[in-house]
């Protein structure tokens, strides 16, 4: 255990040069200090990210048609085509490690919406026909009232739940939603519920535009038969969407008489596929991180060492004479290691707290501005710093290790006959 003799000793060599040792110390605080602010900006990056997902099943694929590309069996290539229910049955009954497969149909298309009339009012919304699997697929919170379920399905119930843009938009404020009744291209639905999403993509206001049917009803009051216009998929946990996804389209094109070779047809958006590669983007950013900091610490630490061997170079003398009366090599290495691990550690604690400040100052200044797309609370884990204060330890030992090996090499008698 280090004594009070060795602490005062230690303090004694660092503020023999005060101005030497701090410029020697800036270099170790100014690396640890950017390896916790990139570390800090790459989180905000991920935490906005992954907001834009929200709760999302991230293992969905979402499949719709397109125009086949290739004759195929009889059929001529050019033509369109639409799944139906037979579809959704035989992907249900015919492909393994499935959790949620739900139909939808839509009235309204991206940024276009169908005419929704509340007596003397009228709103343009995207409706959609769905299952109530749905919302586990697509998370909303659901404020008033309930979501669809199965009852509506079966008894095909003419009843919707609408957003909040819905609501200002046909409603006054604070008049009463549920059970209420708005017509949807001339078919009156009963409002049931009402809900709200959490987004920060840029679609956040259309996404709270949206009014939802029973897949059935849907289909009754718009004449869409067994269509269906596009499917969510997803799959259990463990078994990635992207590695099945090939058997459901291979199944879908026996289906309709397509080619097995045409990439076209069946168009598709695989969330998982997205998410691995931003995931993938993360970890980079992290390494790249943890890269840049670490050379930058690693100048500082080239400064430590070089300063250690000055120091061991003035004292000379005084290790000559610890060696005469009978110090072991042991013993002065390791007192020129303490020194280096104890300077290296503060300069490197320094700039871990200055790091913690000014992020948390970054937090503050974003819980009081707007959301800003894509970046959110930024931070650092208990993890990082237990990291960087280890990076801090070893930079230490190796910062004093040529010079205190330099030390060691000292014979005491040349040593004493230094001036």
């Amino acid at each position: 255990m280090l004594n009070r003799d060795k602490w005062n000793e230690i303090l004694e060599v660092l503020t023999a040069n005060w101005v030497r040792t701090l410029l020697t110390a800036f270099g170790v605080f100014w690396g640890i200090f950017i390896l916790i602010l990139l570390l800090a900006a790459g989180k905000g990056l991920e935490n906005g990210i992954r907001m834009d997902f929200g709760d999302t099943a991230t293992n969905t694929m979402f499949m719709w048609t397109q125009t086949v590309t290739k004759s195929y069996q009889g059929m001529s290539k050019g033509r369109n085509f639409s799944y139906d229910l037979k579809d959704v049955r035989e992907i249900r009954n015919n492909i393994d490690n499935l959790r949620f497969i739900s139909p939808r149909n839509q009235l309204g298309g991206f940024r276009g919406g169908s005419n929704v009339v509340r007596g003397l009012k009228t709103g343009g919304f995207d409706v959609y026909g769905d299952y109530p699997e749905i919302i586990k697929q697509e998370p909303m919170d659901i404020v008033e009232g309930r979501f669809i379920n199965y009852n509506d399905i079966e008894e095909k119930r003419k009843v919707a739940i609408i957003g909040p843009a819905v609501k200002k938009s046909l409603y006054e404020f604070g008049e009463e939603v549920l059970g209420s009744y708005i017509k949807i291209n001339g078919v009156n639905f009963m409002v049931v519920g009402s809900y709200e999403k959490k987004t920060s993509g840029g679609d956040g206001e259309e996404e709270q535009k949206q009014i939802f049917v029973p897949f059935t009803a849907f289909s009754q009051a718009f004449n869409r038969g067994d269509k269906v216009g596009w499917m969510a998929i997803t799959a259990v946990d463990g078994v990635p969407i992207t590695d099945i996804k090939e058997e459901i389209f291979s199944l879908v094109k026996s289906n309709h008489k397509i080619h097995p070779e045409d990439q076209r047809a069946v168009g598709h958006f695989d969330l998982y596929q997205q998410f691995r590669r931003v995931e993938t983007l993360f970890m980079a950013l992290k390494v790249i991180a943890y890269f840049v900091g670490i050379l930058v610490l690693l100048s500082g630490v080239i400064g430590v060492s070089n300063i250690m061997l000055i120091v061991v170079k003035e004292r000379t003398r005084e290790i000559g004479i610890r060696r005469a009366l009978g110090a072991s090599p042991n013993k002065i290495r390791g007192q020129i290691l303490l020194e280096s691990v104890f300077l290296t550690i503060i300069s490197g604690m320094a700039g871990i707290v200055f790091g913690a400040l000014l992020i948390y100052g970054l937090n503050y200044a974003l819980s009081m501005a707007d959301p800003i797309d894509m970046f959110a609370n930024p931070s650092v884990n208990l993890g990082v710093v237990t990291i960087a204060l280890t990076i801090l330890i070893i930079s230490g030992l190796l910062a004093g290790l040529i010079p205190a090996q330099t030390a060691v090499k000292l014979r005491p008698i040349e040593a004493l006959r230094t001036e």
